[in-house]
């Protein structure tokens, strides 16, 4: 939705602090690159769209070619299908409260559920009506260890019969995160991660289909092990996220370089006591969140200070060292502390986080705000 210069500032220096700020020509680029990736890869790229929450980004994901879109919350599907995605895979653990809500959904869309359970296998089973089966995945822990089925145990491969066996569902499927690739040490380390949720997954489709079960597609993903991978023979789709924005985690692991990320958070110095080597900014945690960042940080940071954004550069001195509800503690080592009244660029620890303490995104083009976008974070 477009704003009219009569409703909204034009330029940075102009807006009101803590916001968003999404810089258009670096997102724009990042949605290409992937897309590219992807292409490159030979799988279909079906991004996930808890990242960015936002119908304008899913447009343009959708336009380079995007499968479908992947989604963390029902409230996040419904968004996104009332704008005109009609393919959304719903990549968590199915909550058997909300089935009701499920069936309503996938009576318009084409909805992909995640199940691990024969709980929630059953209790799907029994909510689809009989004329329209439910599709579900089939969720494998690839190494994570946060959830799926284990895929060595005799019980998974008869979970998957069943899903596939019952006139009431469609197999769509094995999916799996490979979250752990976010604690690798280095670009080799989450290039085996990545390689061993390609192996593990193709390794399961070959098992589930040598005991006749028809594996129709192999689901993986994550921003790191989507950077570092050197192939995905076996595997359909990817599912990545964060790539749309990076954050400092990312620049951390080695996915992206500063100049690639996309959202940052603009604050202003309200406090600083003369001598002191700190000064207080009006981002705190429900800016940018209390993600600690990476592992394995070279210093401590709840989120980096620019020197120079356009350069790409932080600052060597100064960081946010501590938040609390509103408040942000910006040291400087140096001991030039920012006066009252100064502006910082913010680049957050964790873009999806830090995207969801916010209703909108100013959208911008170098110091200029060309638009406003929503941010659809409800549960």
């Amino acid at each position: 939705m477009m704003f009219s210069s009569m409703d909204a500032p034009a330029t940075l220096d102009e807006l009101p602090t803590p916001c968003l700020l999404l810089d258009l020509d670096v997102v724009e680029r990042n949605l290409r690159r992937m897309a590219a990736r992807a292409a490159a890869l030979g799988v279909a790229l079906r991004p996930h769209g808890k990242t960015h929450k936002c119908v304008e980004l899913a447009e343009r994901q959708r336009a380079l070619g995007a499968a479908g879109i992947t989604v963390s919350t029902l409230y996040e599907a419904r968004v996104f299908a009332g704008h005109g995605c009609t393919d959304i895979t719903w990549a968590f653990p199915v909550i058997l409260s909300r089935l009701a809500e499920v069936g309503e959904l996938a009576s318009r869309i084409t909805l992909r559920v995640t199940a691990d359970s024969p709980e929630a296998v059953d209790a799907l089973a029994r909510t689809a009506e009989r004329d329209r089966p439910l599709h579900v995945w089939l969720k494998v822990d690839c190494g994570y260890h946060r959830a799926g089925i284990d895929p060595a145990a005799p019980q998974s491969v008869r979970l998957a019969a069943a899903i596939a066996g019952s006139p009431a569902l469609v197999f769509d499927g094995i999916l799996s995160h490979s979250g752990h690739a976010y604690h690798g040490r280095s670009r080799e380390e989450i290039a085996a991660i990545a390689e061993e949720e390609r192996a593990v997954m193709t390794g399961f489709a070959a098992r589930l289909r040598a005991a006749g079960i028809p594996v129709p597609a192999v689901s993986v993903g994550s921003t790191p092990a989507m950077s570092a991978v050197a192939h995905l023979d076996g595997v359909s789709e990817a599912r990545p996220g964060n790539y749309v924005f990076h954050d400092f985690t990312q620049v951390a692991l080695g996915s992206c370089a500063v100049r690639d990320c996309g959202v940052t958070v603009l604050a202003s110095v309200v406090s600083h006591r003369p001598g002191d080597e700190q000064a207080v900014v009006d981002a705190g945690a429900l800016a940018l969140s209390k993600d600690a960042g990476p592992d394995h940080p070279e210093r401590e940071t709840m989120g980096e200070i620019f020197d120079d954004y356009g350069a790409g550069s932080l600052h060597p001195h100064r960081r946010l060292v501590s938040l609390s509800q509103e408040h942000g503690i910006v040291t400087a080592a140096d001991g030039a502390a920012l006066p009252v009244g100064a502006r910082v660029r913010i680049l957050p620890n964790h873009s999806c986080l830090t995207v969801a303490c916010f209703d909108e995104y100013c959208v911008v083009r170098g110091a200029e705000v060309v638009d406003r976008w929503k941010i659809w974070r409800g549960r």
